[in-house]
Protein backbone atom coordinates (compact mmCIF):
# COMPACT_ATOMS: atom_id res chain seq x y z
CA UNK A 1 0.00 0.00 0.00
CA UNK A 2 1.27 3.44 -1.23
CA UNK A 3 1.73 5.62 1.82
CA UNK A 4 2.96 8.70 -0.15
CA UNK A 5 5.72 8.81 -2.84
CA UNK A 6 8.95 6.52 -2.19
CA UNK A 7 7.14 5.28 0.92
CA UNK A 8 4.65 1.65 1.16
CA UNK A 9 3.36 -0.46 3.87
CA UNK A 10 2.95 -4.20 3.63
CA UNK A 11 0.42 -6.31 5.72
CA UNK A 12 -1.92 -4.04 7.56
CA UNK A 13 -2.59 -3.01 11.02
CA UNK A 14 -2.08 -5.86 13.00
CA UNK A 15 1.72 -6.48 11.39
CA UNK A 16 3.31 -4.08 9.20
CA UNK A 17 6.69 -3.53 7.88
CA UNK A 18 7.65 -0.80 5.19
CA UNK A 19 9.31 -0.16 1.82
CA UNK A 20 11.33 3.23 1.21
CA UNK A 21 11.45 2.83 -2.80
CA UNK A 22 14.28 5.51 -3.91
CA UNK A 23 16.11 5.54 -7.27
CA UNK A 24 19.19 4.12 -5.87
CA UNK A 25 17.39 1.03 -4.72
CA UNK A 26 15.39 -0.56 -2.01
CA UNK A 27 15.56 -0.59 1.57
CA UNK A 28 13.34 -2.45 4.00
CA UNK A 29 12.02 -1.73 7.38
CA UNK A 30 10.97 -4.68 9.68
CA UNK A 31 10.44 -8.01 7.55
CA UNK A 32 6.77 -8.92 9.44
CA UNK A 33 5.92 -12.45 10.01
CA UNK A 34 7.06 -15.16 7.18
CA UNK A 35 4.07 -15.03 4.36
CA UNK A 36 4.62 -11.25 4.64
CA UNK A 37 6.64 -12.29 2.08
CA UNK A 38 4.05 -12.61 -0.83
CA UNK A 39 2.89 -9.28 -0.01
CA UNK A 40 6.90 -7.98 -0.11
CA UNK A 41 6.20 -9.76 -3.58
CA UNK A 42 3.09 -8.52 -4.89
CA UNK A 43 4.29 -4.68 -3.60
CA UNK A 44 7.44 -5.07 -5.86
CA UNK A 45 4.82 -5.56 -8.53
CA UNK A 46 2.69 -2.65 -8.04
CA UNK A 47 5.79 -0.34 -7.92
CA UNK A 48 7.51 -2.14 -11.22
CA UNK A 49 11.33 -3.15 -9.10
CA UNK A 50 12.54 -6.71 -8.92
CA UNK A 51 13.79 -7.75 -5.37
CA UNK A 52 17.50 -7.67 -6.48
CA UNK A 53 17.21 -4.07 -6.31
CA UNK A 54 16.42 -4.76 -1.94
CA UNK A 55 19.74 -2.98 -0.60
CA UNK A 56 19.20 -3.64 3.10
CA UNK A 57 16.57 -4.59 5.57
CA UNK A 58 16.73 -2.73 9.13
CA UNK A 59 14.92 -4.40 12.07
CA UNK A 60 14.12 -2.08 14.23
CA UNK A 61 14.19 -5.10 16.95
CA UNK A 62 13.92 -8.92 17.16
CA UNK A 63 10.86 -9.90 18.13
CA UNK A 64 9.30 -12.88 16.11
CA UNK A 65 6.60 -10.77 14.61
CA UNK A 66 9.19 -8.72 12.58
CA UNK A 67 11.98 -10.74 11.57
CA UNK A 68 9.34 -12.86 9.03
CA UNK A 69 11.08 -13.28 6.52
CA UNK A 70 14.10 -11.54 7.15
CA UNK A 71 16.47 -15.18 6.70
CA UNK A 72 14.54 -15.92 3.68
CA UNK A 73 15.37 -12.42 2.09
CA UNK A 74 19.30 -13.00 2.79
CA UNK A 75 19.39 -16.61 1.50
CA UNK A 76 17.77 -15.66 -1.65
CA UNK A 77 18.66 -12.83 -2.44
CA UNK A 78 21.85 -12.12 -0.20
CA UNK A 79 20.27 -8.58 1.22
CA UNK A 80 22.20 -8.07 4.53
CA UNK A 81 19.94 -7.62 7.62
CA UNK A 82 21.05 -4.91 10.23
CA UNK A 83 20.06 -4.75 13.71
CA UNK A 84 21.14 -2.85 16.95
CA UNK A 85 24.19 -5.02 18.84
CA UNK A 86 21.80 -5.62 21.73
CA UNK A 87 19.03 -7.64 19.91
CA UNK A 88 21.83 -9.34 17.76
CA UNK A 89 21.39 -12.39 20.21
CA UNK A 90 17.92 -12.30 19.76
CA UNK A 91 17.38 -12.44 16.53
CA UNK A 92 19.88 -15.09 16.00
CA UNK A 93 18.24 -17.56 18.96
CA UNK A 94 14.60 -16.25 19.69
CA UNK A 95 15.63 -15.95 23.11
CA UNK A 96 14.17 -13.21 25.27
CA UNK A 97 13.04 -12.32 28.74
CA UNK A 98 8.82 -13.47 29.21
CA UNK A 99 7.33 -9.98 30.14
CA UNK A 100 3.38 -9.92 31.57
CA UNK A 101 1.01 -10.04 28.92
CA UNK A 102 -0.45 -7.11 30.67
CA UNK A 103 -4.26 -6.11 29.87
CA UNK A 104 -5.91 -8.41 26.98
CA UNK A 105 -9.90 -8.96 25.24
CA UNK A 106 -10.56 -11.89 24.14
CA UNK A 107 -11.21 -10.63 20.65
CA UNK A 108 -8.36 -9.06 19.60
CA UNK A 109 -6.04 -11.25 21.24
CA UNK A 110 -7.44 -13.94 19.26
CA UNK A 111 -7.65 -12.20 16.10
CA UNK A 112 -3.68 -11.05 16.70
CA UNK A 113 -2.53 -14.70 16.72
CA UNK A 114 -4.91 -15.98 14.27
CA UNK A 115 -3.76 -13.50 11.58
CA UNK A 116 -0.03 -14.77 12.57
CA UNK A 117 -1.09 -18.33 11.91
CA UNK A 118 -2.36 -17.55 8.72
CA UNK A 119 1.06 -15.46 8.02
CA UNK A 120 2.79 -18.55 9.28
CA UNK A 121 4.29 -16.76 12.13
CA UNK A 122 5.17 -20.52 13.54
CA UNK A 123 7.47 -21.10 10.69
CA UNK A 124 10.21 -18.34 11.33
CA UNK A 125 13.01 -18.62 11.04
CA UNK A 126 15.81 -16.87 12.97
CA UNK A 127 18.77 -14.33 11.50
CA UNK A 128 21.30 -17.12 11.03
CA UNK A 129 23.92 -13.51 10.04
CA UNK A 130 23.42 -9.67 10.54
CA UNK A 131 25.35 -6.64 10.49
CA UNK A 132 25.27 -4.77 14.07
CA UNK A 133 24.49 -0.89 14.19
CA UNK A 134 24.64 1.32 16.85
CA UNK A 135 22.22 4.29 18.28
CA UNK A 136 23.71 7.30 15.59
CA UNK A 137 24.52 5.21 12.85
CA UNK A 138 23.50 6.48 9.42
CA UNK A 139 23.04 3.53 7.12
CA UNK A 140 25.17 3.25 3.46
CA UNK A 141 21.67 2.23 2.73
CA UNK A 142 18.90 3.86 0.21
CA UNK A 143 17.72 7.27 2.50
CA UNK A 144 20.75 6.97 4.21
CA UNK A 145 18.76 5.52 7.59
CA UNK A 146 19.32 6.88 10.98
CA UNK A 147 19.36 4.59 13.91
CA UNK A 148 17.94 6.30 17.27
CA UNK A 149 18.45 4.16 19.97
CA UNK A 150 14.76 3.15 21.70
CA UNK A 151 15.63 0.99 24.75
CA UNK A 152 12.64 -0.02 26.48
CA UNK A 153 11.06 -2.96 24.50
CA UNK A 154 13.68 -4.62 23.77
CA UNK A 155 17.25 -3.88 25.01
CA UNK A 156 18.02 -3.49 21.03
CA UNK A 157 15.36 -1.44 20.02
CA UNK A 158 15.42 1.21 17.58
CA UNK A 159 13.51 3.75 15.51
CA UNK A 160 14.89 4.29 12.02
CA UNK A 161 14.63 8.04 10.66
CA UNK A 162 14.98 8.47 6.75
CA UNK A 163 14.53 11.69 5.75
CA UNK A 164 14.30 11.02 2.22
CA UNK A 165 10.51 10.02 2.49
CA UNK A 166 9.94 12.43 5.80
CA UNK A 167 9.36 9.27 8.46
CA UNK A 168 10.25 8.01 11.52
CA UNK A 169 9.63 3.79 11.57
CA UNK A 170 9.38 3.16 15.39
CA UNK A 171 8.85 -0.61 15.55
CA UNK A 172 7.27 -1.34 19.21
CA UNK A 173 8.77 1.98 20.73
CA UNK A 174 5.35 3.09 20.88
CA UNK A 175 2.07 1.40 19.30
CA UNK A 176 -1.25 2.95 17.69
CA UNK A 177 -3.13 -0.41 17.97
CA UNK A 178 -2.75 -2.33 20.78
CA UNK A 179 -2.74 -5.77 19.54
CA UNK A 180 -4.04 -7.48 22.54
CA UNK A 181 -6.87 -5.10 23.15
CA UNK A 182 -7.92 -3.85 20.12
CA UNK A 183 -7.35 -0.12 21.73
CA UNK A 184 -6.61 2.16 18.79
CA UNK A 185 -4.39 5.52 19.17
CA UNK A 186 -1.38 6.29 20.19
CA UNK A 187 -0.22 4.41 23.60
CA UNK A 188 2.51 2.12 24.64
CA UNK A 189 3.16 -1.26 22.83
CA UNK A 190 2.22 -5.24 24.84
CA UNK A 191 5.40 -7.24 25.32
CA UNK A 192 7.73 -4.67 26.73
CA UNK A 193 10.41 -5.42 28.60
CA UNK A 194 11.11 -2.15 30.85
CA UNK A 195 8.29 0.15 30.47
CA UNK A 196 9.72 2.54 32.28
CA UNK A 197 12.41 2.78 30.02
CA UNK A 198 10.75 2.45 26.88
CA UNK A 199 8.74 5.08 28.15
CA UNK A 200 11.83 7.84 28.93
CA UNK A 201 13.41 6.40 24.99
CA UNK A 202 9.95 8.78 23.88
CA UNK A 203 12.41 11.70 24.81
CA UNK A 204 14.40 10.61 21.47
CA UNK A 205 11.71 11.03 19.08
CA UNK A 206 11.20 15.00 20.44
CA UNK A 207 14.81 15.89 18.52
CA UNK A 208 13.22 14.06 14.86
CA UNK A 209 11.38 16.04 12.12
CA UNK A 210 9.08 13.82 9.95
CA UNK A 211 5.71 14.01 8.95
CA UNK A 212 5.05 10.03 9.09
CA UNK A 213 6.05 8.22 12.21
CA UNK A 214 5.29 4.35 11.60
CA UNK A 215 4.92 1.72 13.90
CA UNK A 216 5.25 -2.15 13.33
CA UNK A 217 1.44 -2.51 14.84
CA UNK A 218 -1.35 0.07 13.98
CA UNK A 219 -2.17 2.79 11.62
CA UNK A 220 0.25 5.19 10.25
CA UNK A 221 0.62 8.53 12.20
CA UNK A 222 0.67 11.42 10.01
CA UNK A 223 1.84 13.80 12.44
CA UNK A 224 5.00 15.26 14.14
CA UNK A 225 7.15 12.37 16.36
CA UNK A 226 6.89 14.96 18.82
CA UNK A 227 3.15 14.73 19.15
CA UNK A 228 2.88 11.09 19.04
CA UNK A 229 5.75 11.17 21.87
CA UNK A 230 3.36 13.25 24.01
CA UNK A 231 0.03 11.56 23.06
CA UNK A 232 1.71 7.99 24.45
CA UNK A 233 3.02 9.52 27.69
CA UNK A 234 -0.41 10.54 28.12
CA UNK A 235 -2.07 7.19 27.47
CA UNK A 236 0.48 5.96 29.59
Amino acid sequence: MKLAPHLHRIGNDIVAAYVVDLPEGITLIDAGLPGHWHDLQRELDDIGRPLTDIRGLVLTHGDSDHIGFAERLRQEAGVPVFIHAADSHRVRTGEKPKTPMGPAKFGPTLGFFAYGIRKNALRTHHVAEVVEVADGDVLELPGAPLVIGMPGHSPGSIAVHVPAVDAVFVGDALTTRHVLTGRTGAQPAPFTDEPAEALASLDRLTAVTASWVLPGHGAPWHGSPSDIAAAVRAAA
